[in-house]
């Protein structure tokens, strides 16, 4: 939906409608929006899909409009046309419901269509309307509700990291120097000698940490509740401030001391707080991986001199200069030179590939031998870099569903929390004689059923508090997704829509797009068959000028045979193009068709007699084209496109994988099968217009279920959109990132194993987080409810729960994501290479 704030304070939206089929569904939208109140004026276009409204900012918004769309039976989308994308860093956040909280008061904000809050990363992507609200005002939202929110500078992104583990520290050290003084002060006073004004030295001592190095957990903590939305800090807060400030009673009533343990519990909610920082450092590695990758300087030619320049500096069309062993500082076209160039960065191929004059290269790639003059295409922003980039943030910003649900659980974690601890004071406070035995069954050594009533129920009260840990619940989606997209930008795989992690582990088949994927893309001239006393050089100029009209890849193979053999093309008048057929025109006075049988038959060609030849030449997976002269068969020019290296091993380790193979092709039946029996694809789509791609994939999601589609990503892209998973597969930096769920930089087959293998992985340790986060919380909760945890215990094992989430997730670095029969072939590389 585009917003536009009009003077006399009116908003004016575009709002995106789909499943309208005639003029009467549009009139029927139009009528529901302008009955609506505080809508002035409602204009439905059936044409272009779209609802053009005015209204009264102050009456209605847009929730309501789509609202009132849906309930007559349509969708409402909102467009994209006018809206602009910003990611900031957020800090202050400290478990999942802060996320919750700042997502919630931005998303309530007129102007702003989304904003997701990623906790791992402590980032937070908005999409608005410029025209509705301003960045300052979206800052401002963020730092109402009580945290602070910081432009995103790409340089200062890792000190920026450095310094705030290097804070975490400082706030750890200087506890530790005050709490380890009161333990050893205490293990004196207990079990050696009575220690003088003990009480009043410990609490002393106590003041530091729990009121100087607790200072922004307690302002965390008020924060949250004074938006009625508690959170971890109001535990830790609770679990510290409640103890020491009863135990200020210990001077005047017979209580026991917990000061100790309230100085414990903000100690090590604070090693804690260094040691998860220091483990998230290790899980958004993949930024900053990638940061470090771009180039810092340029050599560039001025009035024939050599200039060294920052690569920021760089403008398009600029020649670069690029010796051996430095690296391409921005995208370009090779203008001077032959080399090999290291891409591994960019497609996680280890190989060097050639480059000449003409090839593409990427930015920040290495250039290992010959000197390279490059001009540069794109900068900036627009460089492959810079879209990796922002698509590993956008991958770490999008949610997978399995996450919603655990979001909306994390929300009432905490009130739940404090209410258990009430109750459990309370149970303990009314019924000590029903809790005591159990813990005396247990005999745990922290246990001391002597104590008083009132201790035990505030022993049993502050381990619940301290125990629980909704930060491990937060953090199970997120690094994960942080690691696995980082292992998969170092492999060449982007992935730009999380939710295609969990979608992709119910894929049943992958549809495949022949051209470019399957094969190579550059189909050649293998077979020229002339009838009716037609020349093979005539056949091959009538053909071949007619197909110079056309941007047919197939037809430019004839173009290049005939141009290769040196003949001089005729000019073409009255072309036309015939969707899924073929082509025709007048060539040097004459009426030509190249084509297929349909084109033949539409124009009362007969063919019959030859039908013998094409079949031949289909079941040898050639596209058989036909051309006529004049109304008579004059001859078949078949082309074949050359098989990718690595298909049919790739596509024989899919279906041993269990998945289901299908390819969909324009060629006609007999030349998809041969193609498909080559590769081992166990169905055939054929004859498949370009827009009959998308119903092709509805029918296999009405057969199969899941659906995964491999393809381009241009010509492909609306089939890769009504698959559940669109892979868009390219080389280089002709990448459709639009278009797909996840994008595969190597143009080879393996890359959607490995795709694959890694959403498996991914998400295997979002399961494994979330199962570890809940068993923990399921078994700790009844543990301290029942006085079988002693705080200081609970306090330790909350910590080490978080901890361990995100170091799980940081395994998935040593996962191998290439498919078995690269693996292998490595293996028996090494071998081959110790022999020698």
């Amino acid at each position: 939906m585009n917003k536009l704030l009009t003077k006399d304070k009116t908003v004016k939206s575009v709002i995106k409608i789909s499943g309208m089929s005639c003029t009467a569904c549009s009139g029927r939208v139009e009528k529901a929006l302008q009955k609506t109140e505080g809508v002035l004026s409602a204009q439905v276009n059936f044409a272009m899909e779209k609802a053009f409204v005015e209204y009264d900012p102050a009456m209605t918004n847009e929730n309501v409009l789509l609202g009132v769309i849906e309930k007559i039976g349509y969708k409402g989308d909102l467009t994209d046309d006018n809206l602009s994308t910003v990611t900031f860093n957020l800090s202050g956040m400290t478990c999942s419901s802060c996320a919750q909280r700042i997502e919630k008061s931005l998303n309530g904000k007129e102007g702003v269509t989304e904003a997701k809050v990623n906790f791992a990363s402590e980032k937070v992507t908005i999409k608005y309307n410029p025209g509705a609200i301003n960045l300052a005002e979206l800052k401002k939202t963020v730092q109402d509700t009580g945290y602070e929110i910081y432009e995103i500078e790409r340089t200062e992104e890792k000190d920026r990291e450095m310094e705030k583990m290097a804070h975490a520290a400082r706030r750890m050290w200087f506890a530790l120097s005050f709490s380890a003084p009161i333990m050893i002060l205490m293990i004196i006073h207990m079990f050696i000698v009575e220690i003088p004004y003990y009480l009043p030295i410990i609490f002393t001592l106590a003041i530091p940490v729990i009121f100087f190095a607790g200072w922004e957990t307690h302002l965390g903590s008020f924060k949250s509740v004074k938006n009625l939305n508690p959170n971890m800090d109001t535990l830790v807060s609770m679990g510290s401030l409640i103890p020491y400030l009863l135990n200020l009673l210990v001077f005047w009533l017979p209580i026991t001391s917990f000061v100790e343990m309230a100085s414990a519990i903000m100690t090590l909610h604070l090693v804690g707080r260094f040691l998860e920082a220091k483990a998230r450092g290790k899980a958004s590695q993949a930024i900053k991986k990638l940061l470090e990758m771009g180039a810092k300087k340029a050599r560039i030619m001025v009035d024939g001199e050599e200039v060294e320049i920052p690569v920021e500096e760089l403008k398009v069309n600029q020649i670069m200069i690029v010796r051996p062993g430095e690296k391409i500082p921005t995208d370009g076209i090779v203008t001077g030179g032959r080399s090999s160039v290291d891409e591994s960065m960019a497609t996680g191929e280890s190989l060097p590939v050639e480059r000449e004059i003409g090839d593409e290269v990427i930015g920040s790639t290495i250039n290992k031998q010959g000197l390279l003059k490059v001009k540069a295409t794109k900068v900036g922003k627009d460089t492959f870099l810079a879209q990796v980039i922002k698509m590993v943030e956008e991958s770490q910003g999008s949610k997978v569903p399995i996450q919603e649900f655990a979001d909306k659980v994390t929300g009432y974690f905490v009130p739940a929390v404090i209410l258990i601890a009430i109750a459990a004071f309370v149970s303990w406070s009314l019924f000590p004689g029903f809790f005591i035995p159990i813990v005396e069954f247990f005999n745990f050594p922290w246990s001391n059923v002597s104590l008083p009533p009132f201790s035990l129920a505030l022993l049993a009260t502050i381990a619940v508090l301290v125990i629980s840990c909704p930060c491990a619940l937060g953090l199970a989606t997120p690094t994960a997704i942080m690691v696995g997209g980082g292992l998969g930008a170092e492999n060449g795989i982007l992935i730009r829509k999380g939710e295609a992690i969990q979608t992709m582990r119910d894929v049943k088949i992958i549809a495949f797009d022949k051209t470019g994927t399957i094969t190579k893309g550059k189909p050649e001239v293998t077979d020229v068959i002339v009838f009716n006393s037609v020349t093979e050089t005539d056949l091959l100029i009538y053909s071949g000028s007619l197909e110079a009209a056309s941007e047919h890849p197939l037809g430019a193979a004839i173009v290049e045979k005939a141009k290769s053999d040196r003949f001089a093309l005729y000019r073409v008048d009255e072309f036309s193009s015939v969707t899924g057929m073929g082509v025709q025109g007048i060539v040097n006075g004459k009426k030509v068709l190249v084509g297929s049988r349909n084109l033949m038959e539409a124009n009362g060609i007969n063919y019959d007699q030859h039908l013998g030849s094409m079949e031949m030449l289909e079941d040898e997976a050639k596209t058989a084209m036909l051309i006529a002269i004049d109304g008579k068969m004059a001859g078949i020019v078949a082309v074949a496109d050359t098989l990718k290296e690595d298909s049919t091993e790739a596509i024989a380790e899919l279906e041993k994988m269990g998945l289901r193979t299908a390819i969909i092709t324009g060629d006609n039946q007999r030349t998809a099968a041969a193609i498909a029996r080559k590769v081992g694809i166990s169905r055939v789509l054929a004859e498949v217009l370009p827009d009959g791609k998308v119903d092709q994939i509805r029918k296999l999601q009405e057969e199969f279920g899941t659906v995964a589609m491999v393809g381009d990503g241009i010509n492909d892209a609306p089939a890769l959109k009504q698959a559940n998973v669109g892979i868009a597969i390219g080389t280089g930096t002709d990448i459709a990132i639009e278009a797909a769920d996840i994008t595969l930089v190597s143009g080879e087959l393996s890359a959607v194993i490995a795709a694959i293998k890694l959403s498996n992985a991914t998400f295997g340790k979002i399961k494994q987080n979330y199962f570890w986060a809940w068993f923990y919380n399921t078994l700790a909760i009844p543990a301290a409810f029942f006085g079988l945890l002693h705080p200081m215990i609970g306090a330790a094992a909350m910590a080490t729960s978080s901890i361990s989430v995100v170091m799980n997730s940081t395994l998935l670095k040593r996962v191998k994501i290439k498919p078995d029969y690269l693996l292998h072939k490595g293996e028996k590389q090494t071998a081959q290479d110790l022999l020698h």
